[in-house]
């Protein structure tokens, strides 16, 4: 016998990402060169005037952060919103800087849905990132996942749940632009969510973590919080991908008043909140976009050495043209798996769809992260495998 551990956690399957670190270093053993398409952490370099800025704030002495965050970056949070989206957020009553996105992701179940509450059912999209439909299981709601289809532009049919289903629902998670179909959502869309969230009395959680990555300079993407109904929409938004930051963990949450306290009353429990010198660097990486248009076309250059390229060898670009990803139709015959593994061997990684759901199947996702220099290896490489 042994203590007990929560079942719910050690039911679950790896973190398939840390499975390809294992048979990447196999590969990589037999001397074959890696570029690394498949995890999605930027390596381009964070600016370095947000570098300078946080080592002005380092301090002799370190003190532990604040939950509720410095009122500071609460306001540039908010001046950002307001430039990005036109929305007005109160940054004393509806912004919580967070440490990064991920964690707020992860802990927002614990704060939406009541174990013993009638309304359980937390609603995802498939494929999908990991982390909801995980952190909604912990935390011992009932996860219902709502496919995304190349038919439907890789949106949800909001019509496939019946107005019973709906009544349960606590919290409805969306990602646009999405990991990892690269698809964007209109606005009519994400009105029309909101206005269910309103109709059934549940939350609109919105990852919109990639919002700042897009190939139009002129067609930024929607955000939920410029949705008519926004007293349901809670987003969730970060540094790491717009300013290269992703080591820096700085995110925020933009939520009614009613969510905001709530997380102020559960952050400090869990200990989350970035040091207050990462704070001060991010206060200046909201208010500048020079370094984000820069960081744009550095992704549309790696964008073009692929897009053209890759359907002549047979293989799709099914996605959208948002986010640095690429989601690719495999070839057919072939599974997600063995099409990546074909291409493992000879050193480009890319992420199976099957790692975000059954729903992934068919379709790799490549996260164009590595130099420009290296994507033009890769293609060089794939010139010889497709």
């Amino acid at each position: 016998m042994s203590p007990q551990l929560n079942p719910t956690l050690t039911n679950m399957r790896t973190y398939p990402f840390v499975a390809l670190e294992a048979k990447k270093r196999a590969v990589a053993e037999r001397g074959v060169e890696m570029i690394d398409f498949g995890a999605g952490d930027p390596r381009e370099p964070t600016p370095v005037f947000v570098r300078d800025a946080l080592v002005r704030a380092l301090e002799a002495t370190s003190s532990y952060p604040k939950a509720a965050g410095l009122p500071e970056l609460r306001a540039a949070i908010a001046r950002w919103i307001d430039r990005r989206t036109g929305a007005r957020v109160d940054p004393e009553r509806e912004i919580v800087p967070t440490s990064g996105s991920k964690e707020a992701i992860f802990s927002f179940a614990n704060v939406a849905v009541g174990r013993d509450a009638r309304k359980d059912v937390v609603v995802v999209t498939e494929p999908g990132y990991p982390v909801p439909p995980a952190a909604a299981r912990l935390a011992g709601a009932r996860v219902v996942a709502l496919p995304l289809r190349a038919a439907n532009g890789f949106l949800p049919d909001l019509d496939e749940l019946d107005a019973r289903t709906w009544d349960d629902v606590a919290l409805l998670w969306l990602n646009y632009p999405n990991n990892p179909t690269a698809a964007t959502a209109p606005r009519a869309f994400l009105d029309d969510a909101a206005r269910l969230a309103a109709r059934h009395d549940f939350w609109l959680a919105s990852d919109e973590a990639y919002g700042e990555i897009y190939v139009d300079e002129d067609d930024p993407p929607a955000s939920a919080l410029e949705a008519e109904d926004r007293d349901v929409v809670v987003v969730f938004n970060t540094l790491s991908k717009r300013s290269s930051m992703t080591g820096y963990r700085s995110g925020f949450v933009a939520a009614p008043a009613p969510v905001v306290n709530a997380l102020r009353l559960y952050r400090p429990l869990a200990g989350t909140a970035s040091p207050e010198f990462v704070q001060r660097a991010a206060i200046g990486a909201w208010g500048d976009e020079e370094h984000v248009r820069a960081t744009r076309a550095v992704y549309r250059a790696k964008r073009a050495v692929f897009e053209d390229f890759l359907p002549s060898r047979g293989v799709r670009v099914a996605g959208g043209r948002a986010t640095f990803y690429l989601w690719l139709e495999v070839p057919r015959g072939e599974t997600s798996e063995s099409f990546a593994g074909r291409l493992l061997d000879h050193g480009v990684v890319v992420a199976p769809g099957s790692f975000f759901g059954p729903a992934g199947e068919g379709y790799v996702r490549m996260a164009l992260v590595p130099t420009l220099e290296a994507c033009e290896r890769a293609r060089a490489v794939l010139e010889e495998v497709l």
